[in-house]
């Protein structure tokens, strides 16, 4: 389930010859554990422990938890339905894993048998969310769609609009769905840093987050604690403020999975999230051999129900 127990056997084939599902948990498995170790960086009476996590394990948040239900949903229709990604999103939230306020507001509605369509567009007096909740729980959306980065885009927006309807939270879901899609599609291969924010521009609309892009990709020389100062670390917790500093790290640290996650943390910010970014893509090109194997041990392990 967690995409480790096929990853000796997949390195060194082409993206190709990996089914996409496997891709895709590989993904998720990369997500998981960027989730996990960000969660465990902020100070202990800040994390919500779940009630089933044993005290040695590092628990995931509500990033790791909704991107296992955008997979389910892949996995069962080979699309994203949203009427049945909003309802997975209410019936499996579990308040413990550090739901936003926003978040939370809309799963109370969807269970009431509110519409997700006018509930999402009614949050924030009406403008939507801009919030990186679709981009933290993308990645895994795009390794699937590895070869059609134009269908990464597009179903990344539809799975991003259910919660987040302000054009920039849809924006920060594309660039992170685009960038993991092509981050699997050259796994085997090289690929540079300039190339993966490259791919995340070309399908992002104009806006706040594709400036941050292209900033980003101008700092791409710089270190992370002056490349997180123009960009932002999340700590504002919305797309432009979380994708473009995310994207940064992946493209800076892509051969480094650990180093990659211990930037997220080193900047502060909202570090779980950018943890679960960042992991992300880097799995989506590497596998699950990046990630360094005590990692996903500690890891609570990932739920039940999850399909593989």
């Amino acid at each position: 389930m967690q995409g480790s127990d096929e990853d000796d056997h997949n390195r060194g084939m082409s993206t190709s010859a990996i089914p996409r599902h496997v891709l895709a948990l590989d993904s998720l498995a990369g997500l998981s554990a960027g989730d996990a170790f960000g969660e465990q960086a902020f100070e202990p009476h800040l994390r919500a422990k779940p009630p089933a996590c044993p005290d040695d394990r590092w628990p995931w948040t509500d990033d790791t938890q909704m991107a296992c239900s955008v997979l389910d949903v892949l996995a069962r229709f080979g699309e994203i339905d949203q009427n049945i990604l909003a309802r997975a999103f209410a019936e499996r939230a579990e308040p413990h894993r550090n739901y936003g306020y926003g978040a939370l507001q809309f799963i109370d509605g969807v269970r009431r048998g509110g519409e997700w369509s006018v509930l999402s567009r009614r949050l924030f007096d009406g403008a939507g969310s801009w919030g990186n909740g679709g981009a933290m729980r993308i990645a895994p959306l795009g390794a699937w769609f590895h070869d059609d980065l134009e269908q990464a885009a597009a179903q990344a927006a539809a799975a991003s609009e259910v919660t987040h309807a302000h054009p920039e939270g849809v924006a920060g879901a594309v660039a992170v769905a685009v960038a993991a899609a092509h981050a699997a599609a050259t796994r085997g291969g090289s690929l540079a840093g300039p190339e993966l924010i490259d791919a995340a521009l070309a399908h992002v609309t104009e806006g706040y987050v594709h400036d941050g892009l292209r900033q980003a990709r101008e700092l791409l020389d710089r270190s992370a604690a002056e490349a997180a100062a123009e960009l932002g670390n999340g700590s504002q917790i919305s797309a432009p403020d979380t994708v473009p500093f995310a994207l940064w790290t992946a493209a800076t640290r892509l051969d480094d999975y650990a180093a990659a996650l211990r930037t997220c943390v080193e900047v502060g910010g909202d570090m779980d999230t950018m943890g679960a970014i960042v992991g992300g893509v880097i799995a989506a090109h590497h596998g699950t051999s990046c990630i360094p194997e005590e990692w996903l041990e500690t890891r609570e392990p990932l739920p039940g129900w999850l399909w593989g």
